[in-house]
């Protein structure tokens, strides 16, 4: 299986700024989202995380949890799965894009913000490492901890969906996704799955 998973709540986050390529460490509710992750999702084969501080941090508390299983290994770093680059929007409110920039950003995948990045560019490294780990992922639960761009462009892949699909989306902080890859292709069986911050999906409820 691969499991997608965002990372827990940055303060950026909670103010709802866009949050790309800056670097803020998680808050407290980001930590206490990483330690019910931790405790609720199975043990991984493997755990990739993005570069940024707090996909780090929140797939650092997994490996944590998951070092006393025998095949549990420790955190691969993979640039592919960093967030998308917003350039001058970074660590602004999304109404500082006029609207009809964000109409355009909305329906052309291949639309660059002042410095950033196009979700097209995103989303075709984000294929690639999906392809990569897909084998890994169809004999163990392969981790994955990201952020909400490359992993709607995950879903996107799974689904066999074009780019701008994304943006009909929904991603909550330290949300899970799951696809099953095990199959002649990608099977999407969760998005943005709660359950296991919120206790739901906890063995002893």
């Amino acid at each position: 299986m691969l499991i997608l998973v965002r990372h827990g709540q940055t303060d950026a986050n909670a103010r709802g700024l866009l949050l790309g390529r800056a670097d803020p460490p998680l808050n407290e509710t980001g930590l206490r989202q990483a330690r019910a992750l931790a405790a609720a999702l199975p043990r991984a084969t493997r755990i990739v995380s993005s570069p940024l501080t707090r996909a780090r941090h929140t797939a650092a508390v997994l490996a944590g949890a998951a070092r006393g299983a025998t095949e549990a290994a420790d955190v691969e770093v993979d640039p592919r799965w960093i967030e998308m680059d917003y350039g001058d929007l970074d660590g602004r409110p999304a109404t500082t894009l006029d609207e009809g920039s964000w109409h355009r950003w909305r329906h052309d995948p291949d639309f660059v913000p002042a410095g950033g990045e196009s979700l097209a560019a995103v989303c075709s490294r984000v294929r690639e490492a999906c392809l990569e780990l897909a084998d890994d992922a169809a004999r163990g639960d392969v981790v994955v901890v990201s952020h909400v761009s490359p992993i709607k462009a995950a879903v996107t892949w799974a689904l066999g969906v074009g780019d701008e699909v994304g943006w009909r989306m929904f991603l909550g902080d330290a949300a899970v996704c799951r696809i099953d890859t095990s199959g002649p292709a990608p099977l999407l069986l969760a998005f943005n799955d709660a359950r296991p911050v919120d206790g739901s999906d906890r063995p002893d409820r």
